[in-house]
């Protein structure tokens, strides 16, 4: 219930800063209830549409969540929060698991090309990373799709169910008290 409210005690401080001058060209597309409503669907969905870009390559992952989030009317907060799993440290265990999701329903073998010894946060880990990616091939382009979805979908009961939690446990209450007064 106490993160319900903070949740909701959010909203209207989201909601402010789109006053602000710099957001002015931006606000009549931000500007719908959903994308920063803290309530149950647009959350869910939001984490759902997080999950799922945080698995796009490069820099593009915030900026497709926003756009999936405007379009599709999900909270753009719990979306961009969502995709930042997926980091310098995750991100190649992350297409590893999808190399072998990929490696599984497709046909064929495939082995799995290792990795350069560049150090974490240098430009030659970025240029071997980048390297390394292209190599993976049709395993990590099919993998990463079905990885994603099973994030978002995931991700999505998740919220459902814990947001929906206290809401059961009080009817189960309420049902119990019923049938102990009507005794």
């Amino acid at each position: 219930m106490r993160i319900k409210r903070w949740f909701r005690s959010l909203e209207p401080r989201v909601l402010a800063e789109l006053d602000r001058p710099w957001l002015a060209w931006a606000k009549p597309w931000l500007d719908r209830h959903d994308l920063f409503a803290f309530n149950r669907r647009p959350l869910a969905m939001g984490v759902a549409l997080g999950l799922f870009c945080g698995l796009i390559p490069g820099p593009l992952q915030v900026a497709a969540t926003i756009v999936a989030c405007s379009v599709l009317r999900a909270n753009v907060v719990a979306g961009v929060v969502a995709t930042f799993y997926t980091n310098p440290i995750t991100i190649i265990p992350l297409y590893i698991a999808a190399f072998h999701i990929g490696e599984r329903l497709l046909p064929g073998s495939y082995t799995l090309p290792p990795f350069g010894d560049a150090t974490i946060g240098s430009a030659e880990w970025i240029s071997a990373m980048y390297a390394w990616v292209q190599s993976l091939g049709w395993p990590i382009v099919v993998g990463l799709p079905v990885m994603a979805l099973g994030f978002a979908v995931t991700g999505y009961w998740l919220v459902n169910f814990l947001w929906l939690r206290p809401v059961v446990a009080r009817l189960k209450r309420m049902r119990l008290r019923r049938s102990a007064t009507s005794l």
